[in-house]
This record gives structure tokens, sequence and C-alpha cells, in this order.
């Protein structure tokens, strides 16, 4: 498959996992040839910072991308914190991503998050100070900080003069606010090529016409492979769905990011709202999606199909895939695919 130009292929693991089990597919994954493992943290699952400290010991080469955090439920001073920490044990590996969470579960924490392109320019502010200067104090809108010394001062060892921060972004202001301010863009699951080829020219864009380094390109993809394509499409029918059940609003009122994605996706809305409703009413992936939402949403069959899907990312302007590798087997299923990743 050299002949074909990819995008940097690594995994995603779900906070829903435990640390033990991330060893395990992280050493998988870093013997197979994988470039990064990505670590999502969402709300009520398991912390991100102990997985991602565990597999830092455990492996030498992957970079290591926190996807992400929130200044909400961490405060960006905390978020420095376990980020330098995690910095200096991996040895200059690991990556930070930071967002504005997903909103309703950080609503049912008491916690207001009507500012969030605020909150997350402030986050980064904050973080890079404390990680970069002499100290830091800061007046902002949501976040104040006095008087407080940098962390080189405690992690003298820390091997880069800054932390690589990627900005989670979906809408407008948010994607602006990456272009200004971050290393990397990271496009979350659920997201059509269409949309993420959006996504990446508005972020390069804008850092371009600021004079900065072009910013990285993260998405996040459901992915199976297995030498059986029917097999591997079915399976990731059910990672949709529940993805679908757990991320997308209820009811019909969605946010305007949702509503474009839709839009961009090739499914219309009704039939878009149609399978929402039968998945809600106790149906599973395979019978409530059809192949329109494997097309949009995931990369699944052989592994040489595998990788001629991701092919379309790369030229879409993704940098990287970080491909949640669904269903029951992903220890057989990583080798498979990096068997064909790096085949001759």
């Amino acid at each position: 498959m050299n002949e074909i130009a990819l995008p940097r292929i690594g995994i995603r693991l779900s906070s829903g996992l435990g640390p033990r089990y991330c060893i395990d597919l992280a050493q998988a994954a870093e013997a197979n040839g994988f470039a990064s493992i990505w670590f999502a943290e969402n709300p009520f699952e398991s912390g991100v910072f102990v997985a991602a400290g565990a597999c830092a010991a455990m492996t030498g080469r992957m970079r290591l991308g926190i996807g992400v955090v929130n200044p909400y439920t961490r405060h960006p001073v905390q978020i420095a914190m376990e980020f330098a920490a995690l910095d200096e044990l991996s040895g200059g590996r690991a990556i930070l991503g930071i967002g504005s969470g997903i909103a309703a579960p950080i609503k049912c924490m008491g916690l207001d998050n009507s500012r969030p392109v605020t909150a997350v320019r402030e986050a980064i502010t904050i973080v890079c100070g404390l990680m970069m200067g002499d100290g830091v104090t800061f007046d902002g809108t949501v976040f104040n900080v006095r008087s407080v010394n940098t962390l080189r001062r405690i992690f003298p060892h820390l091997p880069h003069p800054g932390p690589q921060i990627y900005l989670a972004a979906a809408g407008q202001p948010m994607l602006r606010a990456c272009g200004e301010l971050a290393d990397g863009l990271v496009i979350s699951n659920l997201t059509p090529l269409c949309s993420a080829k959006r996504m990446a020219e508005m972020v390069v864009e804008r850092a371009a016409k600021l004079g900065r380094p072009k910013p990285t390109i993260v998405q996040y993809v459901p992915c199976v492979a297995r030498p059986d394509r029917e097999e591997a499409r079915q399976t990731i029918k059910s990672a949709i769905a529940e993805m679908l059940r757990s991320f997308w609003p209820s009811g019909d009122n969605w946010p305007r990011a949702k509503e474009k994605i839709v839009a961009e996706s090739g499914i219309p809305r009704r039939d878009f709202v149609v399978a929402l409703d039968r998945l809600r009413c106790g149906e599973d992936g395979m019978s409530a999606l059809d192949d329109r939402f494997v097309e949009t949403f995931a990369i699944a069959g052989t592994a040489d199909e595998c990788l001629a899907q991701a092919a379309r990312y790369r030229a879409a302007g993704v940098d990287e895939l970080a491909l949640t590798i669904a269903g029951p087997q992903p220890l057989l299923d990583i080798p498979y695919l990096g068997a064909a990743l790096f085949a001759p």
C-alpha cells in the first residue's frame, strides 16, 4: 500500500477502558508500527492521565495524545500540572488536547460552561504560561490566576520549551481560535469527510493569515478491519450506534455545528432523525443503520479497503487518523491492520 498517500495512523482509546487494558492496546499498537495513541476523556468515566501515564511508562516510541480535557472539570492550572508530569515521564512524546467538553454532562455537575470559546482561549494562555514562563498572573473572563509559579521549578527536565497544544473544534468560533492559538486541530468522531475538509481548511487558512505554522489536523474515526469485509461493516455499525446514542443531542433542536455536519453528510436529515429514534427505542445498530452511516462516519472492511479509505482523509487535508478500533477483538484487529499498513 506504499503507492497511496496515507495520513499517519494512530489509535484512540475510550475513557471507558481500564488502564491495564489500555497498556495492552498501546503495546500492541506500538509493536505493529502505529504512530500514536490518543486518550479520550468523557465525564463520569475513567480519568485520562492515569492511563496515559501507564502507557507512557510501557512504551518508548509512540506519541501520546491527550484528546481532550476541558477546563471546566479540570482547572487550567491542574491541566498544566498533570500534563507536565506526563510530558516529563514520556520523554517529550505527549501532546495536550483541550476542548470545551460535552455540554450536557458538564452542566449536570452544576458548572457554568456558557462561554466555551473564551474558556478554552484563557485555558491555553494559562497552561502555556505555567509551562514556559516565569509565572502567571491572569485576569480573565472565566479564569483568574494569581502569582502562580512556573512548573519548570517542579519539573526541571521538561523536554520542550512549551507544550504542543491541540484544540478540539467544530463550530466556526472555536475553529478560528484553533488557527490563532493551537498547534493542531482534533476533529471528533461522527464527522464526515466533507466536514473535516472544511474544518481543516478554515484552521489552516486562519493560521496562515497570522503567519503561524500550519496546524496538524488529527481526526478520530471508528474502524474495524477484518479479513471478512461484511463482518467488519456489520461490527462497525454497533460502534456508530453507541456514539450516536451518547453524543448526539436528543430531541429535534440540534446545535448549528451538528446541523452543518448532517447537511454535509449526504444523509437526509429525516433519515438521520429516523435512525436516531430507532436507536433510542432500543434497536441495535445493525438493523437501525444502513450502509450510508458506515460510509460517512467510519472506516471498515478488509485491511486494504481500510487503507484506501484512510487515503481519502489524507487527500482532504487530515494529517493523522486516530482510529477507534471497535468491536470485541482489537488485539487481533490491530496486528491485522498493521501488517497491511507496513507491507512492502
